[in-house]
């Protein structure tokens, strides 16, 4: 089986070449679908009970118009299954492939004794407001998203 890993990430990466070959047009005149996933993730004071490995998977939509809306699914920093429902706005810096994002929605899963642990939490739901700085290179994309000020998480994902 082994043998096989080498022609499998040549593979992958002719793969994603060609993927990003394929570039939407600069104005991305009918919007687009963000498909994301966690990939590294930083608390800023760190505590035993941290979960750093959230497992994120998001679905958004991107208008022309640069509105954003969406939902996402991972684990909290405490290891509890949690939802965030979203809309928000991406702003495209000039015409380049860096964009920066602000979302706000509702975040549910914070449970038990962590219920405390996210602001306005009183009935299971909080508001939150998520900035976040990105760039893209074809359909594929990374996000740099602040947590509060509480932690760092780094996205990656596909656009279509």
């Amino acid at each position: 089986m082994k043998k096989f890993r080498l022609p499998g990430l040549l593979f992958l990466a002719q793969a994603t070449t060609a993927l990003a070959g394929e570039t939407p047009t600069a104005d991305d005149e009918k919007g687009f679908w963000y498909a994301q996933t966690s990939v590294y993730t930083r608390h800023f004071a760190p505590d035993k009970d941290h979960n750093n490995n959230q497992g994120l998977i998001g679905l958004e939509r991107n208008e022309a118009s640069g509105l954003v809306y969406g939902g996402a699914t991972f684990r909290n920093s405490f290891r509890q299954r949690s939802y965030y429902a979203y809309a928000g706005k991406r702003y495209d810096l000039n015409d380049s492939a860096v964009y920066l994002k602000v979302t706000g929605g509702a975040i549910q899963g914070y449970r038990g004794k962590y219920r405390d642990k996210i602001p306005l939490n009183r009935f299971g739901v909080a508001p939150v407001i998520i900035p976040s700085v990105g760039t893209h290179y074809g359909p594929v994309a990374a996000e740099l998203v602040l947590l509060g000020f509480n932690a760092a998480m780094v996205t990656t994902g596909v656009r279509f």
